[in-house]
C-alpha cells in the first residue's frame, strides 16, 4: 500500500516560515530505480479553489520547478536516502493559506506560471498551513 505522509503544517504570521515534510512509506518506492514516478511535488488547495501545483523536484536529481506565485520564497528539496521530500516556505503571505499535499507522479508541464503533474501516482492526505496577517 502506497503512503505519502505530510507533516509540518501549522499557523504562522505573515512574513514567517514553515518547513513541510513528506515521508514515503510502503511498497511504492518513488525513489527507487523503476518505471514509476519521476517527480515529487507539493500542491496546495485553498477553500473554494482548485488544487494547484506549487513546486516539484526530479526524484534523485536537483532539478526543481516552481509556480510563479511562490518562486523565490519556497524551496523544494529531498533526501533521497531517507525517502523524504521537503518544502521550505519563507516570507509567507495570507494567500499561502491552504492545505498542502505531497504527491508522486510523472509528466510535469509548465504553462503560464503554473506547474502540473499530468499523472499522479500517489497523494498524501495533506497538512494545513494558515498564515495570518
Amino acid at each position: 500500500q502506497v503512503q505519502l505522509v505530510e507533516s509540518g503544517g501549522g499557523s504562522v504570521q505573515a512574513g514567517g516560515s514553515l518547513r513541510l515534510s513528506c515521508a514515503a512509506f510502503g511498497d511504492f518506492d518513488p525513489f527507487g530505480n523503476n518505471d514509476n514516478s519521476n517527480f515529487m511535488a507539493w500542491f496546495r488547495q485553498a477553500p473554494g479553489n482548485d488544487r494547484e501545483g506549487v513546486a516539484a523536484i526530479v526524484i534523485s536529481r536537483t532539478h526543481t520547478y516552481y509556480a510563479d506565485s511562490v518562486k523565490g520564497r519556497f524551496t523544494i528539496s529531498q533526501d533521497y536516502a531517507k525517502k523524504m521530500t521537503y518544502l521550505q516556505m519563507n516570507s509567507l503571505k495570507p494567500d499561502d493559506t491552504a492545505t498542502y499535499y505531497c504527491a508522486a507522479g510523472r509528466d510535469l508541464t509548465q504553462a503560464r506560471g503554473t506547474i502540473r503533474l499530468n499523472r499522479v501516482d500517489a497523494w498524501g492526505k495533506g497538512t494545513l498551513v494558515t498564515v495570518s496577517s
